[in-house]
């Protein structure tokens, strides 16, 4: 394969580095002197233009490819995942617009578009070093957009608690990753399970899957590795805190289950009750119990919507390992899915929040009071995203939660599989109803104080965050809309 078939295949991505040094150019060299407004429509307009031209390249010239040993895999399940990473970064960006956090506009919207290259290199691989090389990639991007907020010491307090705990998970993935290249001699995830099959669970390899379970554990804000998620969420800029809690959770809860399940597979162990056998299944089945009741827990005592969402996204992460234990086919769509319309509405639960602190400072719950009379279309908007992530019918969050544990529990049906650990995710989600009806209570229930702002929010912030209860209703009323072409993508892809 010549350069220019890999540039073909890389095209997506390399649009959006043309775009990301394009909003640099534009913001540096010509609208330097213009109001900050100005320059975030601008920057958001090239942003969303290349993002729109990525997508159109995917699904106008299909191709199927697979190079380098793996490390660029273009097929109809990348093309998915990237068509999402691709759609939230265009909704993290209009989200962004008329916040006032940062003069550094150009800067801003090239560091979303880098971390969404690294998203979509990473969802891409199915090689050791390039998933590694991604992952940096990504995290870097991060680190500084949750630092963004130069006036705001939470701000910088979060970007370096999210960088000392993501660089320890970094050495630890790292060194997972070599442990497993020692131990089979590969570093293309379908060659590694080669290798490894028919190999006992000795002391090396059980530090291998632990250690990158550690890694990855830390990318998804799982218990016990997920201390850096609150402050982190709550001191970012809530753009940046959104696209942590929803474009990188679904990159990489999607290469967290792409490396278990082909990397490790036959080394999976059992997780049955009473029936344990271990593997990598029963470490992720205990990271999957303790995130739930430690997420929803915490959750209740929480006064800051911010800090609210992050500790639900802790709980969520453990739903959303319950795909990863599957390990088939329903399992991984029912994943996909879930973490797809989580994201969707994490993002406009965000956006919700950002109105709200720009108007009165801060994301407490008084703040809140009385929301539904000042903006009842953010307050309706924010009602759907509430009870959409308490799973209730016919929302997207219900749907994906159903999709979840039917796969656990159908996962081995001689002896109902996971039964235990569905059982313990349906008692938490109930729990979890509680302080997701708090919000809702301050929003319809309070009454606003005498200093409530009384400003309106635009049309545009309203219309963005309207489109994205729109589309969790949509994919919950009509779930198969994205379910069923996940089912034929991992098909045609052959994970299973």
């Amino acid at each position: 394969m010549n350069y220019f078939e890999l540039l073909t295949l890389a095209m997506p991505e390399t649009i959006l580095v043309i775009a990301a040094l394009a909003v640099l150019a534009a913001d540096l060299l010509v609208m330097r002197e213009e109001p900050v407004r100005h320059r975030f429509v601008v920057a958001a307009a090239i942003s969303c233009v290349g993002c729109c031209a990525g997508l159109f390249w995917m699904f106008n010239i299909e191709q199927h490819a697979s190079v380098l040993n793996g490390m660029l895999v273009v097929d109809p399940l990348t093309r998915l995942m990237k068509a999402a990473l691709l759609a939230l970064t265009v909704f993290t960006v209009l989200v962004s617009v008329e916040r006032d956090f940062t003069a550094h506009v150009g800067e801003y919207c090239a560091l979303i578009l880098l971390a969404t290259i690294g998203m979509m290199f990473l969802v891409s691989s199915e090689e050791l070093l390039m998933i590694f090389l991604s992952l940096e990639l990504t995290s870097l991007s991060l680190y500084i957009l949750a630092a963004f907020n130069k006036r705001e010491l939470k701000s910088a307090e979060a970007a370096l608690k999210y960088f000392l705990f993501g660089g320890t998970a970094a050495a630890f993935a790292l060194y997972g990753l070599s442990l497993i290249y020692g131990l089979s001699g590969a570093t293309n995830l379908r060659e590694i399970a080669k290798a490894l099959s028919g190999q006992a669970l000795d002391p090396l390899l059980i530090c291998a899957i632990v250690m990158t379970v550690i890694g990855f554990g830390f990318k998804v804000a799982a218990v016990p590795f997920h201390l850096w998620a609150p402050d982190a969420y709550q001191g970012a800029p809530t753009p940046s805190a959104a696209f942590i809690a929803s474009g990188s959770k679904v990159a990489s809860f999607f290469i967290f289950a792409k490396v278990m399940m082909l990397g490790f597979a036959g080394v999976e162990g059992s997780a049955v009750w009473r029936g344990m056998i271990s593997g990598w299944v029963p470490a992720i089945a205990l990271l999957a119990a303790l995130s739930m009741i430690f997420g929803n827990l915490a959750a209740i005592a929480q006064k800051n919507v911010k800090r609210l969402l992050a500790y639900s996204a802790i709980a969520h992460a453990g739903y959303a390992l319950l795909g990863v234990l599957t390990d088939n086919a329903q399992g991984v769509a029912s994943l996909v899915y879930y973490v797809i319309t989580y994201a969707l509405t994490v993002l406009g639960a965000f956006g919700v929040v950002a109105v709200v602190e720009e108007f009165s400072g801060d994301s407490q719950f008084g703040n809140f009071a009385g929301l539904a009379r000042r903006a009842p279309c953010l307050a309706f908007c924010m009602m759907i995203f509430m009870l959409s992530l308490a799973g209730i019918p016919p929302l997207a969050g219900f749907f994906g939660k159903f999709y979840l544990f039917a796969a656990a529990v159908g996962s081995e049906s001689t002896n109902l599989g996971l039964l235990w650990l569905v059982i313990l995710a349906v008692a938490m989600s109930a729990v979890s109803l509680y302080y997701y009806l708090q919000v809702l209570k301050q929003i319809y229930v309070a009454e606003a104080p005498a200093s409530a702002s009384t400003a309106r929010p635009s049309l545009f912030t309203q219309g963005v965050v309207a489109v994205l209860a729109a589309a969790v209703v949509v994919l919950g009323c009509a779930p198969n809309l994205l379910l069923g072409r996940l089912l034929e993508a991992i098909k045609v892809a052959g994970l299973y």
